[in-house]
C-alpha cells in the first residue's frame, strides 16, 4: 500500500471518528431510556425505570480495563427519579429503591459480553427498602433472567443521603436508618436508626466515612455508633478496612445491658445469663468465608456488683464456631452468679427479660436452661473468682471453673473453690443433645472447718473440727429443680474428731437446765467423737442410711427423708444423753415443712407424758422427786465411730443410673 493510500485511509477513519464523536456529543441520551429500562429489567428480573432527565459524558476507563478495552471511555451518566422494583413476594408495597438523583458510570465494553457493569453508582436522597423472608430469600440478591442472556454487576456504591428500611423475618427486625451527609474532614455520613428487633425497641445514631462502598476502600474507614436494642447498649469507636468484608476491624467496644444472655440474638454467641453488666475493651477482627476471627481483648467492667476482666476470642469454623478465652473477677459477689442457673429473684428475672417462673414457695430454681442455643457454638473459657463475697454466710474463695461446651454438651471440669477453710472440688456435665438434659455431678469436700461453716452463728465459733464429704448424682431435667428432683446417687459426709459447741447441742436436745446455766456462765465445748452421714438418693428422695452425731455428752440419731422433688423435709432427731441432765425435756424432734418454711417441733405426746408425770409427783412428793421425769440418767456407751466413719467414707459408685426418661 502506497503512502498516499495510507494517508487517505487515515483521513477517512479520522473523519468517521469525528462524526461518531459529534454524534455522541449531540445525541440526546434520553432516547435510550426505553432500551436501558428494558435491559436492566431483563438482567435483574425487576422493574427498572428512569423517569427523569438523562445526561451523558465520557471519562477515562478505570484501572481494571486492560488491553483494547482500556481505549474505550466509560460513560458517565446522570439521571433523575429512578425506581427499582421489589420481587413479587415482597411485603413492602413501595419499590426496593427510589432515587431522586443518580450519578453512575457504565462500562460500554462490557455490553459486548451481554453484561451491564456499573463501576460506580452515587445515590442522592435514596430510599431503600430491604426485606428478607423466613426462608432466607431476600430482595437485595439480584439474579439473572431465566434465559441467562444478560448479567448485572455493581462494583461500588456511594450513598450521600437518604434512608434505608430493613424488614428481616429471620432476625425479627423492622429497622429504619436515616442518613445525612456531613461536611467534615473525617466523617462524611451521619445516621440515625429506629424500629424494633426481636420485639425490642431499637434506637441509635452514629457517623461513618464519606462513602459507603461495596468494593475496595484502601484507607481505613472511620465509624462510630451508639445503638440501643431493648436495654442493651452497644458503643463502638474505630475503623474498618474494606467495609464490604471487614478485612480489618479495629475499634473500642463498650457493651451494657440487663443480661449477657440477651446478646445471643445480636451476636449469635451463647453467653450466660447475668445481672446488669457493663464492659469496655478493644475489638479486632477479620472476616472470612465462614464468619471471621474476632478478639475482644483486655476488656474490663462489672457484672452486678462483681468486677470482670479478660480476653475472649471468637473463631468461625466448622462444624461449629469456637469461643475461647480467660475471664477473671478479683471481687466476685456470689449472688451475681445466681442468674446463671436461674437462682435469682423473680424481679431480677423480669429485669433481664426472663419469665418470672419461680414459685413463691419453692427454693430450687425452676427456670429452664436455654438448651436450644447450645448447639450454635463450642466454647472453652477459663473463669477465676479470686475473692468471693457471700453476705454473712460461709466464706468462699478462689473459684475456678473450666467451662467447656462442645456439640451441646456443657461441662465444668473442674469447678473448684475454697470454702470454710477447706476445698470443694467438683465436676459437672450437662448433656443437652436430647430434649431433656442428662446431668452428672461429682463433688468432693475436703477439710471444711466447723467454726467457719456458719460465721453468723455465735455458738459455732467455739467449735473445732473438719468436715469431709463426697457426692455423686445422675439426673435428668432442664432446670436445677428438675434435675435434683429426679436425681439418683449418694451423698456422704464425715467428721472424724473435734470439739463442738455444747450450747448448740443443748439447744438441739432441749436440755433446759444446761441452756440456762450456759447462758449465765458462758458457752462450753464438748468432744465430738464422730459425725457420719450417708444418704441414698433415688428419684429425688434422700434417705439416710447412716446419720449419727456422737459426742461425749450425747448421741444424735437422725432418720427420715428429704424429698427434693416436693422440696419437703421429714426428719426425726433423737438425742440420747450420756450423762445426768437437769430438767431435760428430751423427746424426739421433728424437722418438717418445706425448704422455704421448715418447721421444728417436739414430740408433743412424749413431752406431755414427762410433764404430766412431774405434776403428779409434785402433788404427792418433794420437789426432788418431781424432777425425776425431767432428768436423764444418761448412757455411757458410744456407737462404734470407727465402723460408722468407714461406712460413710466409702466412695459412692462412679456412675449411678440415670433416672428414666420423662414421657413424651
Amino acid at each position: 500500500m502506497s503512502p498516499r493510500t495510507k494517508h487517505i485511509i487515515a483521513i477517512f477513519l479520522g473523519f468517521i471518528v469525528l462524526l461518531i464523536t459529534l454524534f455522541l456529543l449531540t445525541f440526546d441520551i434520553n432516547h435510550l431510556k426505553p432500551w436501558i429500562n428494558k435491559r436492566v429489567s431483563e438482567a435483574t428480573g425487576r422493574t427498572f425505570a428512569i423517569n427523569g432527565d438523562l445526561k451523558l459524558s465520557w471519562e477515562k476507563p478505570g484501572h481494571r480495563a486492560t488491553g483494547w478495552r482500556g481505549w474505550i471511555p466509560w460513560a458517565h451518566i446522570s439521571a433523575q427519579n429512578i425506581i427499582f422494583g421489589n420481587p413479587d413476594w415482597a411485603q413492602v408495597s413501595s419499590n426496593m429503591i427510589e432515587v431522586k438523583n443518580l450519578d453512575f458510570v457504565l462500562n460500554p465494553a462490557a455490553l459486548l459480553d451481554r453484561k451491564i457493569v456499573l463501576p460506580r453508582i452515587q445515590l442522592t436522597e435514596p430510599h431503600l427498602n430491604l426485606e428478607r423472608r423466613p426462608d432466607g430469600n431476600n430482595n437485595w440478591t439480584l439474579k439473572s433472567n431465566s434465559s441467562g442472556t444478560w448479567k448485572f454487576e455493581l462494583q461500588r456504591l456511594v450513598v450521600n443521603k437518604g434512608w434505608v428500611n430493613l424488614l428481616d423475618a429471620i432476625k425479627h427486625a423492622d429497622v429504619r436508618a436515616d442518613i445525612d451527609t456531613l461536611q467534615e474532614q473525617t466523617y462524611g455520613v451521619a445516621w440515625k436508626i429506629s424500629g424494633h428487633f426481636n420485639d425490642e425497641p431499637v434506637s441509635g445514631q452514629g457517623r461513618a466515612g464519606d462513602v459507603l462502598s461495596l468494593q475496595e476502600i484502601k484507607m481505613p474507614f472511620p465509624i462510630e455508633a451508639v445503638v440501643q436494642v431493648g436495654k442493651t447498649t452497644i458503643d463502638v469507636r474505630g475503623t474498618l478496612t474494606q467495609p464490604q468484608n471487614l478485612a480489618a476491624l479495629d475499634m473500642q467496644l463498650k457493651l451494657s445491658g440487663d443480661s449477657m444472655g440477651n446478646l445471643f440474638p445480636l451476636i449469635g454467641i451463647v453467653l450466660p445469663e447475668t445481672p446488669p453488666y457493663t464492659t469496655a475493651g478493644h475489638l479486632t477482627g477479620t472476616l472470612n468465608e465462614l464468619g471471621g476471627d474476632w478478639t475482644y481483648e483486655k476488656f474490663s467492667g462489672k457484672v452486678g456488683e462483681s468486677d470482670v476482666a479478660g480476653t475472649l476470642e471468637f473463631h468461625a469454623q466448622k462444624p461449629r464456631s469456637l469461643l475461647k478465652g480467660v475471664v477473671v473477677s478479683r471481687l466476685l459477689r456470689l449472688q451475681d452468679l445466681g442468674p446463671v442457673i436461674g437462682a435469682d429473684s423473680n424481679d431480677s428475672k423480669a429485669n433481664r427479660g426472663a419469665p418470672a417462673v419461680q414459685p413463691a414457695d419453692k427454693v430450687l430454681p425452676v427456670e429452664p436452661f436455654k438448651v436450644e442455643r447450645w448447639g450454635s457454638i463450642d466454647a472453652a473459657v477459663k473463669f477465676t473468682g479470686q475473692k468471693i463475697v457471700y453476705g454473712k454466710g460461709m466464706p468462699i474463695a478462689n473459684l475456678r471453673a473450666n467451662i467447656h461446651l462442645q456439640d451441646r454438651v456443657l461441662s465444668l471440669q473442674p469447678l473448684n473453690f475454697g470454702v470454710a477453710g477447706g476445698h470443694l472440688l467438683s465436676t459437672v456435665k450437662l448433656d443437652g443433645r436430647n430434649e431433656t438434659i442428662n446431668a452428672k455431678i461429682r463433688l468432693s469436700a475436703k477439710h471444711l472447718k466447723l467454726n467457719q461453716m456458719f460465721p453468723a452463728v455465735t455458738e459455732m465459733q467455739a467449735s473445732i473440727g473438719e468436715i469431709n464429704g463426697q457426692a455423686v448424682l445422675a439426673a435428668r431435667g432442664n432446670s436445677v429443680a428438675a434435675m435434683l428432683g429426679s436425681a439418683n446417687g449418694e451423698i456422704k459426709a464425715t467428721i472424724d474428731t473435734g470439739i463442738i459447741s455444747k450450747l448448740l447441742l443443748e439447744k438441739i436436745g432441749l436440755n433446759l437446765g444446761n441452756i440456762i446455766l450456759a447462758k449465765i456462765f458462758g458457752d462450753q465445748q464438748v468432744d465430738l467423737n464422730c459425725l457420719a452421714a450417708d444418704f441414698a438418693t433415688t428419684n429425688g428422695l434422700m434417705t439416710p442410711r447412716i446419720f449419727i452425731v456422737d459426742t461425749d455428752a450425747a448421741t444424735l440419731n437422725i432418720g427420715g427423708h428429704v424429698n427434693l422433688t416436693a422440696e419437703q423435709l421429714d426428719l426425726t432427731i433423737k438425742a440420747d444423753s450420756k450423762k445426768l441432765r437437769l430438767a431435760s425435756l428430751r423427746a424426739p424432734i421433728y424437722l418438717t415443712g418445706s425448704f422455704k418454711l421448715p418447721k421444728v417441733e417436739v414430740d408433743k405426746k412424749a413431752l406431755a407424758l414427762k410433764a404430766g408425770s412431774a405434776v403428779l409427783l409434785a402433788i404427792e412428793a418433794p420437789l426432788a422427786t418431781a424432777l425425776l421425769p425431767l432428768t436423764n440418767p444418761g448412757k455411757d456407751k458410744s456407737p462404734d465411730c470407727s465402723h460408722l466413719l468407714t461406712q460413710a467414707s466409702k466412695p459412692p459408685p462412679a456412675n449411678p443410673p440415670l433416672p428414666p426418661s420423662p414421657p413424651p
